[in-house]
Order: C-alpha cells, then sequence, then structure tokens
C-alpha cells in the first residue's frame, strides 16, 4: 500500500531533517547531478513532489521562474516554506499524489518520491505526468536504490515503470551503486533533437 501522510509526520516530529538532506555530502551531490542534467537553462513553470525541507527545492529555484514544492507532509511543508522563504518565484503546499492531480508544467522533478507509492498508485501518477509535462518539457527522476523494507517499491521498480511507461526521448541516464536517474523530454519517441541540448542551440 502507499504510504500514508501519518508515515512521514511521524518521520518529521522524531527529527528537524529525518534524511539529513541539509548536511550530507551524498545529498548535496545528488541535488548537483540532478541540476546539471537538465537539458534547459531555464523552465517557466516547475513542479517538485516530494520536496521534504525544500533543499533541492532551492537547488531548482534558480532555474524557474515559477516553482512549486508539493509535500504529503505539513511539517516538511513548514520547513520547505522557510527553506525558500526568500527565493523568489517559490510556493509550498501540501498535496499527496496521485490523489491531487498534476498541473500542466513545463519541468516535474521527481526526487526521492516514488517508492512510496504502491504498483498501482503508480500506475495512476504515471498516466497524469504523461498530460501534466507540456510539449519539450522535461521530466527527471531520481531515486535510492537500496532497499527500504517500509516502502512498498525500490527505486529500480519505479524506474522500470516509468520507462514502461514513457516513449518520450530520453536526455540522460545516470546509473551508480545508490541512485538511479532518468531525465526525459516530452516528444514524439525516437526525436533524438528533442532530447539533444547541443541541437537545442543547432550545434548539430
Amino acid at each position: 500500500m502507499t504510504l500514508p501522510p501519518s508515515f512521514f509526520d511521524e518521520m518529521y516530529a522524531a527529527a528537524e531533517d529525518p534524511w539529513s538532506m541539509r548536511s550530507r555530502w551524498y545529498e548535496r551531490r545528488k541535488y548537483a547531478l540532478t541540476t546539471a542534467v537538465l537539458p534547459r537553462e531555464r523552465y517557466g513553470d516547475g513542479l517538485e513532489v516530494g520536496c521534504s525541507v525544500g533543499e533541492l527545492t532551492a537547488a531548482l529555484a534558480p532555474r524557474c521562474d515559477r516553482l512549486v514544492g508539493w509535500d504529503a507532509s505539513a511539517a516538511a511543508v513548514e520547513r520547505a516554506r522557510a527553506r525558500t522563504a526568500d527565493l523568489p518565484g517559490v510556493t509550498v503546499e501540501q498535496h499527496a499524489v496521485p490523489a491531487t492531480p498534476l498541473p500542466a508544467v513545463d519541468l516535474l522533478v521527481l526526487s526521492e518520491v516514488l517508492y512510496y507509492l504502491s504498483p498501482a498508485d503508480l500506475a495512476v501518477f504515471c498516466d497524469q505526468v504523461r498530460t501534466a509535462v507540456r510539449p519539450g518539457g522535461t521530466l527527471l527522476a531520481v531515486h535510492w536504490r537500496h532497499v527500504v523494507p517500509e516502502y512498498p517499491q525500490t527505486g529500480d521498480a519505479v524506474h522500470r515503470a516509468l520507462r514502461t511507461a514513457l516513449d518520450w526521448p530520453r536526455v540522460a541516464t545516470h546509473d551508480e551503486t545508490d541512485l538511479l536517474l532518468d531525465c526525459w523530454v516530452r516528444a514524439p519517441a525516437g526525436d533524438e533533437r528533442a532530447a539533444s541540448v547541443a541541437a537545442a542551440e543547432d550545434l548539430w
């Protein structure tokens, strides 16, 4: 079953930053990888699902005219709002997926969030993704690969589901022992130029 908001509320009640997102080099490095892979220098509307305490939100903010962070936990939303209070164009809202339909966006970031969903809810969410990302927009997903007994799925299972559901061109895949990252552009299958940063600047 999908993990309920109460699971996360308990985590945030026990610690200010349950996953040490503000202090670990592992997390800072992952955020650097995440922002570096994005194919466009800037986006209009961005959405980060599962923003937690707002560290990745802060890193994404300079790349978006408007950025919304979502989290199912009220405590996480409060902490992310405090972290991003001085960043223009950033808002943080309490929502859970797939219960809340995704808005239309140019950038959708799914970092360490989809393995909390049951396979059935993930399938519903993938259907939402296909229409929420605007044509030419970017979808980026990155997830921890090691097994966590409490989670309904693994990161590898999540990325297999995304790759099956989406036939969009992939900008990049980053595969290492601890994490798996995929970045897509919403474009017709096989459109190599749509997924090429160089082609966007007429380098080929």
